[in-house]
């Protein structure tokens, strides 16, 4: 087939595929539809809990014969050489091409939330990090960083990232999530998709959508969303990171929303997502996802049942191996029970792909091009710059912090001299190396109390374990106590151990029921304030903790997500001053340890109020974070008498940052709405813009934002995205609680409705004042808080 017109790489991509879908038999095309699991294990302890039951047993040589539409996670499953796995994945693709009629290799996916989830790659910090820098280009930076090792191990597409926004934090897999805050999550969220993709890896959003809205913070939990909350915090992210990051796929969330799964929801998958976004590329689904639509979810008697279901929705591949679209699609078609036509749209979007990855044309090559470095000494340059910028001084009341040369420090618990407490559960050593124990872990992941003796070489470093992360045991307490005591300054650090399933305190299906320290960590931290000697609390978490207990009583709080194998220097470099900390919350941090679900984004009321006892306010606001110099906002443009502005228009409002301490730092400049008065209750303030400014010491920035009055639509009682006239504020904020400048606007005109070409973005402009330095970064015309 050689000649044939779909081999021809000169004609356009539709009349290629058209041509080879003409040629294709049932089964070849269906074989388009599903990947295979290659070496996965079936005993149901490999990955998740239903893996056994989901799982079907297939004859490679025979399978192959047909075609195969994706291979899974062939770097993803056991640890394997980089280099071997390679080779051997290379060796798949030409079995796959040599058995079938036309030579189509399949697509190669893997997971890549925190770096490629491979043996030997390098392992990134979690999102929750990236959220916390408020640094879109540096996050872009390294998704294409993580797309070049992707592609040269052969891999075609990255399951990232996620776009879940928080809506409780007791959820297991907020450290997946960017933060709070749908404005974050999309700008950082497009950032790594750009990224990824400009690798020429396709990036796979998910979980489409609402998934981390489960009631009760439970995994796979019904959704209790309105179709307002769901339209104005839920869905903007995915669309951000569609139309602006160029995102060629989706993945069907788990959950159901009012009784509709998502995997058999036709009004996300296809009206939304495709007719009214204007989406071209694939969806897959969530591992296991369609055969839960007859095992979990019960919408469906059958295996078959679930298939057309499925793909009447809109989902074209069955990830993670074949059960539903394979044998039972077949047969259902034959019968007459699904239309082949649903078979025909899905594999038209399936070889799309694959024709723009090249991998219909006759002279692609599986082979790798090089030795792979997976964890190259420039990655790992990139994995520091991104933890030091992700670590947040939560709270340095009295200047403990930087720690003072030749200080005795007691470095106390169970999270300083172990590795993994950097990790989060989907990096690789979490993730698959429980499975194998004698393996190493295949990186260096210095701890933090290693990275703290070499940081503060002239110290007196003791250590002592006090406790383990989750269990009872307070034997160790009495050791913990004496070295606290003969200290000058306590370093106590307490955290999570990212897992699967009950396997840790943090990751997929580690939900817990309420915010307090796991295990017996708040007894420590007890104890050891009351040594009299100075605590610094260093928490390293993939969700936020309830710290009102020992407010007021600790010397300084530092909050670090799972930061990755540069982690611990990172951590290391804030206590000792080498790294002033500029990161901020991208989660609010709260007071007590119930009266959960509760993020910033509250309408009145939601807020503290007389009507209830229990008082939600955070202790640290969404956006807070300290640094060790000091920053003026000065020369404000906005205030007094409320400006006209119509519901079309646009208003530019400017400060300049000034650098007034003694040292290089960065700080955040960040812009909320205030809608008094709406036909729907409004959150009280939401981000609409952000800028991360770096200045030395003296020097100063112009920060402009250009606010347009699409940015204060929201779905009205009709579920139209509206643009009503009436008052607004913009608030220029060092965080959601911060609040330094406000400019008055009244939008005028009639009320607008728009659609899906709305302005999703505030366009931000900064210039660095003459006879000063510093460089702007995070959310300019170029960045992913920018323009359109």
């Amino acid at each position: 087939m050689t000649t044939a017109p779909w081999r021809d790489p000169s004609l356009p991509a539709a009349a290629r595929v058209d041509d080879l879908l003409s040629r294709m038999t049932l089964e070849e095309k269906t074989a388009q539809l599903y990947g295979v699991w290659v070496g996965a294990d079936t005993d149901g302890e490999g990955v998740a809990p239903h893996q056994h039951d989901m799982t079907s047993d297939y004859d490679w040589d025979e399978l192959i014969t047909r075609g195969l539409g994706q291979i899974t996670r062939s770097f993803g499953t056991a640890p394997v050489d980089p280099d071997l796995g390679a080779q051997a994945l290379a060796r798949a693709q030409r079995q796959i091409a040599a058995a079938g009629r036309f030579g189509i290799p399949a697509v190669a996916h893997e997971e890549c939330l925190a770096g490629f989830t491979a043996w030997r790659a390098t392992a990134y910090p979690v999102p929750l990090a990236w959220g916390a820098s408020f640094d879109p280009a540096l996050v872009e930076e390294m998704a294409r960083r993580i797309g070049h090792d992707l592609r040269a191990a052969g891999v075609h597409q990255g399951l990232a990232p996620v776009l879940d926004v928080v809506r409780d934090p007791r959820w297991g897999r907020v450290e997946e999530t960017i933060g709070e805050d749908p404005y974050l999550v999309g700008t950082i969220g497009t950032a790594y998709v750009r990224g990824l993709e400009s690798a020429g890896v396709i990036a796979t959003l998910k979980h489409f959508a609402g998934y981390a809205s489960s009631a009760g913070a439970r995994n796979l939990a019904p959704v209790r969303a309105g179709v307002r909350e769901f339209a104005d915090v839920t869905l903007p992210p995915f669309e951000m990171a569609l139309r602006q990051g160029g995102a060629r796929s989706v993945m069907a969330a788990y959950t159901e929303t009012d009784g509709v799964p998502a995997s058999a929801d036709p009004g996300l998958l296809t009206r939304l997502l495709r007719e009214e976004w204007g989406f071209t590329g694939t969806v897959v689904a969530d591992y296991f996802g369609i055969g839960f639509l007859q095992t979990l979810h019960r919408v469906a008697g059958s295996e078959a049942e679930a298939a057309h279901a499925a793909l009447r929705a809109g989902i074209d591949v069955e990830l993670p191996t074949l059960r539903c679209y394979g044998a039972p699609l077949v047969a259902a078609v034959r019968a007459g029970e699904i239309p082949e036509e649903l078979v025909d749209r899905a594999a038209r979007r399936v070889l799309l792909q694959k024709c723009e990855l090249g991998l219909l044309d006759e002279d692609w090559t599986p082979e790798p091009t090089a030795p792979l470095d997976l964890d190259s000494t420039e990655n790992r340059a990139l994995a520091r710059r991104l933890a030091e910028e992700s670590v947040v001084l939560l709270d340095n009341p009295d200047g403990l912090l930087p720690l003072a040369a030749g200080t005795r420090i007691a470095v106390v618990g169970p999270r300083a001299a172990d590795a993994l407490a950097m990790l989060g559960c989907y990096s690789f050593p979490s993730h698959v190396l429980p499975h194998h124990p004698d393996v190493p872990l295949g990186i260096d992941i210095p701890t933090l109390l290693d990275a703290v003796r070499t940081e503060l070489p002239d110290a007196k470093v003791t250590f002592a374990e006090g406790c383990d992360t989750s269990g009872p045991d307070t034997s160790g307490f009495e050791e913990a106590v004496a070295r606290a005591a003969e200290a000058d300054v306590c370093v106590a650090v307490l955290g999570d151990r990212a897992g699967l399933f009950g396997r840790g305190t943090s990751g997929e299906g580690c939900d817990v029921s309420d915010l307090s320290l796991p295990g017996v960590q708040a007894e420590l931290l007890d104890a050891l304030v009351a040594t009299g000697v100075p605590v610094v609390l260093v928490l390293l978490t993939g969700r936020p903790y309830a710290l009102g207990r020992w407010d007021g009583r600790l010397g300084a709080v530092v909050q670090a997500f799972f930061p990755g194998e540069e982690g611990g220097p990172a951590v290391a470099g804030v206590l000792s001053g080498r790294v002033n900390p500029s990161g901020r919350l991208p989660v609010s941090v709260p007071r007590v340890p119930g009266g959960q679900p509760w993020t910033y984004l509250q309408p009145p009321l939601g807020l503290a109020g007389e009507v209830s006892s229990l008082d939600p306010t955070p202790l640290y606001a969404f956006g807070h974070g300290r640094s060790y110099t000091t920053f003026a906002w000065e020369d404000f443009t906005g205030g007094g008498t409320p400006v006209p502005v119509a519901t079309d228009g646009v208003y530019d409002v400017s400060l300049t940052v000034r650098n007034t301490g003694d040292r290089a730092g960065a700080e955040v400049v960040q812009l909320y709405l205030h809608d008094p008065v709406a036909s729907v209750t409004r959150p009280d303030m939401r981000l609409i813009g952000y800028q991360r400014v770096e200045l030395d010491p003296g020097a100063a920035a112009r920060v402009t934002f250009r606010f347009h009055a699409d940015l204060a639509a929201f779905t009205d009682r009709s579920g139209e995205r509206i643009v009503e006239p009436g008052d607004l504020e913009l608030r220029l904020a060092a965080s959601s609680a911060d609040v330094r400048h406000t400019a008055r606007l009244t939008l005028t005109g009639d009320t607008r409705r728009l659609g899906p070409d709305r302005l999703l973005r505030c366009e931000t402009e900064v210039s660095v004042l003459p006879g000063t330095s510093g460089s702007p970064k995070g959310s300019g015309v170029e960045e992913a808080g920018g323009a359109e």
